[in-house]
């Protein structure tokens, strides 16, 4: 069993050796343009262009809560979409986090990432925009990767932390 490492710094650079898995949560309504996906998005272009193919095509794919789309931006480093979010506005029916999407996804992730040989690294998903709790987030997260073996960083971005 790993443990979850906790640090500040930049989730979009995981400065690790080895192959690496940088893992966030996107919507299941095809946006992208807020939140960690625009740091995402400046420093490469790939996975925002494989997210909105995946959302465009969802008829004919498994697009949809609790899905995940690897896509590989350098020899080493994959960006894992996984959608885990309804919607984008928080509202009367509540925030947009579906706690079940993002367990299922990670469950989806662990497989990659163990077949990969691949570090996880993240921002606090689904605490952003999403409207999520990490107390929440954090056991899926700790169950679903570091229990099977998998190192797992979170990154806090600037001056917030644990």
């Amino acid at each position: 069993m790993s443990e979850i490492v906790y640090v500040r710094g930049d989730a979009t650079v995981p400065s690790v050796k080895g192959v690496k898995v940088i893992a966030h949560v996107c919507n299941d309504i095809g946006g992208w343009g807020r939140g960690f996906v625009l740091a995402l998005s400046r420093r490469r272009p790939e996975p925002e262009a494989a997210y909105r193919a995946w959302h465009r095509d969802r008829a004919h794919n498994d697009f949809g809560l609790g899905a995940v789309q690897l896509v590989r931006v350098a020899p080493s480093v994959w960006v894992a979409n996984m959608v885990g979010q309804r919607g984008i506005r928080r509202g009367s029916k509540g925030v947009p986090v579906r706690y079940e999407a993002i367990d299922t996804a990670l469950a989806r992730l662990a497989d990659e990432a163990i077949r990969l040989g691949a570090s996880v690294h993240m921002p606090r998903i689904g605490c952003g925009l999403a409207g999520g709790k990490w107390s929440r987030v954090e056991p899926l997260v700790a169950g679903r990767l570091a229990a099977r073996g998998i190192a797992v960083t979170v990154y806090d971005h600037g001056e917030g932390g644990v």
